[in-house]
Parts: structure tokens; C-alpha cells; sequence
């Protein structure tokens, strides 16, 4: 860590251009690339980088051979105005062939986008190969970018740093005025047809915008960044969002903060790490690629630690859930035993190899849980229920008989049939569903298997009663 301060210690003013230029254009790609992914088109992302290629290359061309005509002139933002308008168009003909190829060819999407893209990519190689004699074409700024250089021999703000936060400026524009829209088309095509919305050309108008955005992007931060910007930052706010103003907020700061962090990587772990193995010439590394692996990981991160999708969230839940169903398990089970033997407690043992959920280990838990909560005791012949403990015995019990009533009397299945799902259903029917059910089945006294229906306590009948009125009256209302 002191030797991370010292390093960083050393930034200067080109370090925070690149990674000013940096947080812009993945901020500006991170705004379409949560639509992508939300509309499960990230792919399309992939293809665009690619198939804009051909837009920029027969823009630069069109704009050479008009400029030898003298139809135009020599303005210095003539080309760049052109590659724009070149990517635009190419990324609106990329969506329209997709779609042409998958209809005409039925063949599924991904497919169709397939054949497309790599065409299309091939194509803009070509028309490079055409000019090769003329064009200098370097493939690492093509993969990695020029970033690191992106003040070099200019003053005042770099021409990238305004070119990307002009984007995302335009970006932000388009989203905040037609947020409804891509809402509704996003999440329900169909719905929006019926709204008077077409969803067709709001669709074309993403992937139009998508282009723009990733030729903003290509110069300076090269073909492999421009991929990771798109989809990764979206992708981590799906994780830790489930509003879509929440994803889109999360997105551009993931975004920024990979940038940023990235930057500051490359210039401080490679010399960490490889110094001391005997490497002292390995003093930075690729500010791109640093970027990209900055954004991966914030992903690995958010997929491991998320507050309710991530890995550790699940098992969390799932655990909690698990030995929430051992414990009234185990209240079930001493519950129907004290039926058939009243006042017998059940040995410890004996309890283990009852129960059917569960391992030993959750077990022990539960059965630890129950006795500091009040619910059990244990007495000289065993374990048995407090009075606390048989009142959620009893609920627990009269959830699953009514479910087997229920399904012996709308479904033709066999008695030994029912006990099964009904296990498993018992967990999640509260005080109200309980009600429901029986009231819909005429309080029936016991279930198909002869055994007694509990009683609701007197508390749960009587806020069930006051519930039915008022649902009834909703309903009518």
C-alpha cells in the first residue's frame, strides 16, 4: 500500500486528462449499454464495434474523393463530422439487415446478427485494404486506442476529452426526453405498439445513437474498451438496481469509477507486482486494457456482494430460509407426536432421524434456535413444545392439512400424493391464505387422511375477518 501512495503520489496533469477522457466515454457508452442489456441486445453492442468500421471507412473515403471534386472543402472537422454520420448510418443498416436476415432466413437473432456483423466487418477490411497503400492503420490503436496520448501536443482540453463528453452530454439529452419511450419499449414492446409508440424505430434510434457513441469512443479508447464501457458498468447495475432511473444512476458512476480506478492501476500494479519477481523494466501497463480490467472486476464484485442478487446475498437468504423450514419442521413434527402421544416428549435422537430436511448441522442450529426462543424444552423424556411453540406448531400443522384438503378437492390425486407438496407449501401460507382456503372449503374439520384440522388462533380468526370485508370491498370498488 505505501508503495501504491508513493507511485500515485506522482500524477500529473496528462494522468487526469486520461482519466477524465476515459470517465466520459464510458460514461457516454454506459448510457445506450443499459438498454442493450436491458432489452438482452448486449451482443449487438459487440457487433456495432465492429460493423462501424465500414461507416467510418467509407465515410473517410467519400469525404476524400468529394473533397478532390471540389465539392467540399478541407475543413479540419469535416472527416470526423462524416465518420459520424458514416456510423449512424451503418448502425441503422446493421438492425435493419439483422432483422431482414432473420425473417427471410428464419433463423434465430443471434444468428442473424452473426452474419451480418462479420459481413459487414469483412466489407470495411476490404474497402481498407483498397486505400492500404495510402492509410497507416495501426492494430494496437485499433485494439487499445490512443488514451494515454490524448493530450499530447494540444493545449487547453483535449479534443477526445470534449468529442466523449459531447456524446455523453447528447446522450443524457435523448434519454431524459424520451425516457418514456425507451421505458416502454424496453421492457414491453407489445405495450408500447399499443400506446401509439413504435417500438420499431425507437429501436433503430438506439442502435443509431449506439454507433455514434461507440465512434466518439473508438479513437481514443480503441475497440476493446469500447466493448467493456457498452455492456460491463450496465451490466453491474442490474445487480445492484431494479429501477431503471437506479441502474442508469449506477451505470455512470461504475462507469467513471472504472475509469478512473483503471488509470490509476496502470500506473502503480504492474510495477508492484512484477518488481519484485525480477522485472524491474515492467513499470506500467495499458490504460485501456487497465480500464476494461478495472470494470471487470467491479463486476466480480457486485456478482459476489450485491445486496440481493449477489452470491453471498443468495446463500444468506437461502440459509436463512433452509433453517427457517428445519425449525417448524421440527415444531411439526414434535406437534403431531404429542398428538399421538400426549404429554411424551421425543428423544433427541430419535428427532434426528425423523426429520426429513436438513443436515445435521442445520439441525443442531435449529434445535438451538427453538430452545433460546421459548418454542421447545427439554425434559426428562425428551424434547417437547412450550406453549408458545404449539401455538406456530398448530398454524404450521393446519397450513399443511388445509393444503391437502385443497388439493384432494381440485385435483384428482391419490392420497399418498399429497402429503409431499403440501410439505413444502406449508411454509409460505399465512394467517390469511389459511383463511381463504378454508372458508372456500367450508371450514372442513379434518383432512383427507382423517386427521383433525387445528383451529385458527383467536387472533388470527378475528384479523382474518376484518381482512375479507375489506378485500371484498376493494374488489367491488
Amino acid at each position: 500500500m505505501s508503495e501504491f501512495v508513493v507511485r500515485i503520489s506522482s500524477w500529473e496533469l496528462l494522468d487526469t486528462w486520461i482519466a477524465v477522457t476515459g470517465a466520459l466515454a464510458a460514461m457516454a457508452c454506459a448510457v445506450p449499454g443499459v438498454f442493450l442489456v436491458l432489452r438482452r441486445q448486449s451482443l449487438i453492442g459487440d457487433a456495432l464495434s465492429h460493423t462501424v468500421l465500414l461507416g467510418i471507412v467509407g465515410a473517410y473515403l467519400a469525404t476524400g474523393w468529394l473533397q478532390r471534386l471540389g465539392w467540399i472543402g478541407a475543413a479540419h472537422g469535416t472527416p470526423h463530422a462524416a465518420m459520424f454520420v458514416g456510423a449512424i448510418v451503418v448502425g441503422i443498416l446493421s438492425s435493419v439487415l439483422t432483422e431482414a436476415v432473420q425473417n427471410a432466413g428464419r433463423v434465430e437473432s443471434s444468428a442473424a446478427l452473426g452474419v451480418v456483423f462479420t459481413t459487414l466487418f469483412a466489407l470495411g477490411l476490404l474497402l481498407i485494404r483498397a486505400v492500404a497503400d495510402s492509410v497507416h492503420i495501426d492494430p494496437d490503436c485499433v485494439l487499445y486506442g490512443m488514451i494515454e496520448a490524448v493530450s499530447l501536443g494540444e493545449e487547453g482540453i483535449p479534443r477526445a476529452t470534449l468529442v466523449n463528453g459531447g456524446m455523453l452530454a447528447v446522450n443524457l439529452l435523448l434519454t431524459a426526453a424520451f425516457f418514456k419511450e425507451l421505458r416502454v419499449t424496453t421492457f414491453d414492446p407489445s405495450l408500447a405498439n399499443t400506446l401509439g409508440i413504435n417500438a420499431r424505430l425507437v429501436n433503430y434510434l438506439l442502435m443509431a445513437v449506439t454507433a455514434a457513441t461507440l465512434t466518439a469512443a473508438f479513437e481514443s479508447v480503441g475497440s476493446i474498451l469500447v466493448i467493456a464501457m457498452l455492456i460491463v458498468p450496465a451490466a453491474t447495475a442490474t445487480l445492484l438496481s431494479e429501477s431503471l432511473a437506479g441502474v442508469l444512476i449506477i451505470a455512470l458512476i461504475l462507469a467513471a469509477s472504472g475509469a478512473v480506478l483503471g488509470h490509476a492501476l496502470a500506473i502503480t500494479l504492474p510495477a508492484i507486482i512484477f518488481g519484485p519477481l525480477g522485472f524491474p523494466d515492467v513499470q506500467d501497463a495499458s490504460t485501456a486494457g487497465m480500464m476494461a480490467f478495472a470494470s471487470g472486476m467491479l463486476f466480480v464484485a457486485a456478482m459476489i456482494f450485491a445486496p440481493r442478487r449477489g452470491i453471498v446475498s443468495q446463500a444468506w437468504q437461502q440459509a436463512r430460509l433452509g433453517l427457517r423450514i428445519v425449525r417448524e419442521d421440527v415444531l411439526g413434527l414434535l406437534y403431531r407426536l404429542d398428538e399421538r402421544h400426549p404429554g411424551s416428549g421425543c428423544p433427541r435422537v430419535d428427532l434426528l432421524k425423523m426429520l426429513a430436511t436438513g443436515g445435521p448441522i442445520f439441525t443442531r442450529v435449529a434445535l438451538a434456535m427453538l430452545r433460546s426462543r421459548g418454542d421447545i424444552k427439554a425434559g426428562v423424556e425428551g424434547l417437547r413444545l412450550t406453549e408458545q411453540g404449539r401455538s406456530s406448531a398448530r398454524d404450521l400443522v393446519r397450513a399443511h392439512r388445509l393444503w391437502e384438503s385443497y388439493l384432494a378437492r381440485h385435483f384428482p390425486l391419490a392420497g399418498d400424493h399429497l402429503h409431499q407438496p403440501a410439505e413444502r407449501v406449508e411454509h409460505y401460507l399465512d394467517s390469511s391464505l389459511q383463511q381463504e382456503i378454508a372458508d372456500e372449503l367450508q371450514q372442513p374439520p379434518i383432512d383427507p387422511h382423517g386427521s383433525s384440522i387445528p383451529e385458527a388462533a383467536a387472533s388470527t380468526s378475528s384479523t382474518a375477518a376484518q381482512a375479507t370485508p375489506d378485500r371484498k370491498e376493494r374488489g367491488s370498488t
